[in-house]
């Protein structure tokens, strides 16, 4: 099975995906997880995300392609994978699209987690200050859920479309989240 998993910051995608992928017995693929390991092998393509990550830039698109791509090509993704993270823009769409085509391949669906956006701020917020990150604030986040709304949230009209969309209740403990996720997907 090959899978998508989407939602809002603080929805609960990492927490998800990482039980989904042992589900379906495939590679849970986190666009966070490569780049840091692309960075931490100093590949060519490591190099260049790091020179934009350093300076506190968004990874182009292509860097950020050409890395899913090679990553999907890899052994362990090719019978059953899930993607955490990607794609984001509907140019990434586009990209996952021609990236499966050349792989022989398709996604056989998408999952969103809803949650509602006091929900998501509260816990954003909590996450902030049992890690320490200071620079997590509620203006911050908010900016984060403005961003998730203009830029990935359109992408769900276009899974939908093509009846590939399971949108999922995402509130309450991840164990019930994840009894939603299996129940809507009988087949992982």
């Amino acid at each position: 099975m090959r899978l998508l998993i989407m939602g809002p910051p603080g929805a609960g995608k990492g927490t998800q995906a990482v039980a989904l992928a042992e589900r379906i017995g495939g590679a849970h693929i986190s666009t966070g997880d490569i780049f840091r390991a692309n960075v931490a092998q100093e590949t060519e393509l490591g190099r260049t995300a790091k020179r934009f990550m350093d300076a506190g830039e968004y990874v182009p698109d292509e860097v950020t392609n050409a890395m899913v791509a090679d990553r999907l090509a890899q052994d362990d993704a090719r019978e059953a994978f899930l993607l955490d993270g990607y794609p984001r823009t509907l140019d990434q769409v586009a990209k996952l699209d021609e990236i499966l085509n050349e792989l022989g391949t398709q996604l056989d669906g998408v999952v969103a987690l809803t949650v509602v956006e006091d929900e998501l701020i509260s816990r954003l917020l909590e996450r902030a200050k049992v890690s320490g990150r200071t620079d997590d604030t509620e203006d911050v986040i908010r900016h984060r859920q403005d961003v998730y709304r203009a830029e990935t949230e359109p992408l769900l009209a276009v899974y939908r479309d093509r009846g590939l969309l399971v949108e999922v209740d995402g509130m309450g403990t991840p164990d019930a989240v994840g009894q939603r996720i299996a129940d809507a997907l009988p087949s992982a």
